[in-house]
């Protein structure tokens, strides 16, 4: 599931292999964008903001999102791609690679100056230079829904998901369904902070310390299973800012009051 540091890595790698590159290959394979040409520009960078992807070319800004399946593959030129061509929605492509995007969301070009439209309403970002976890903090302190809603509403802080959102309120001890004080939001994003930063050199997500199979997790996707603290057993539920966008919950009863 992508979460920030799939997506920092993501954008790190496209990075690695376009900056500097001038367009040769643009196609856009989506209602609305299929028509937008920008060949011939340069690359200048390509940045992850929270869970979204902004390739920065000439002065355009092209903005993705992985979702739930979204994925971006680097080929060199001539290499067959991994997965079906009805799954691409965006080539981006120099001289040496073709960069493809598969499933993504939210495909779009708008010139520089509007990038703001489609990510200024993002809270701040724990994997950015100007992460602000103060900010963060104060945002979900005054979100009055449940700690895991408002954690993972993007416009409060940008990159968590529902992974890393059941392991930091296990980890804090903190009941996923109240609201939490300013105090509690910021060991929350201390913690948050913590887990994203460790994850990003690792190929798959820890939070025990363990990576050995079936270890990695405190909370997530373990329940009936003991808590690996209490031996209480886990429980399950779902919570979400309206009936569409329910997630899946895991928490200790004991650990988490």
């Amino acid at each position: 599931m992508p979460e920030g540091d799939t997506v920092y890595r993501t954008a790190n790698h496209l990075a690695q292999v376009l900056m500097g590159a001038t367009i040769t290959e643009f196609d856009l394979r989506v209602p609305g964008s299929a028509t937008v040409d920008l060949t011939g520009l340069t690359v200048t960078d390509v940045v992850p903001r929270g869970k979204h992807i902004l390739h920065h070319i000439g002065d355009y800004t092209l903005h993705s999102h992985l979702r739930m399946e979204g994925s971006w593959h680097i080929y060199k030129r001539g290499t067959t791609w991994r997965r079906p061509a009805f799954q691409v929605r965006a080539v981006v492509g120099s001289d040496a690679v073709q960069t493809v995007g598969f499933d993504l969301s939210g495909v779009t070009v708008v010139p520089r100056e509007r990038e703001h439209e489609l990510v200024g309403h993002l809270g701040s970002d724990p994997l950015a230079t100007d992460w602000d976890a103060a900010a963060a903090a104060a945002a979900v302190a005054a979100d009055e829904r449940p700690a895991h809603v408002a954690l993972l509403d993007q416009r409060n802080v940008a990159g968590f998901g529902n992974e890393y959102v059941n392991e930091m309120l296990f980890v804090a001890g903190i009941d996923p369904h109240r609201a939490v004080t300013m105090d509690e939001a910021f060991r929350l994003m201390t913690i948050g902070e913590r887990m994203i930063r460790a994850n990003l050199t690792r190929r798959g997500r820890v939070f025990t310390g363990d990576a050995r199979p079936g270890r990695a997790t405190w909370v997530f996707g373990r329940e009936r299973e003991r808590c690996r603290r209490c031996s209480t057993p886990l429980r399950a539920d779902q919570l979400g800012a309206d009936p569409t966008k329910l997630r899946n919950v895991f928490w200790c009863p004991r650990c988490q009051q």
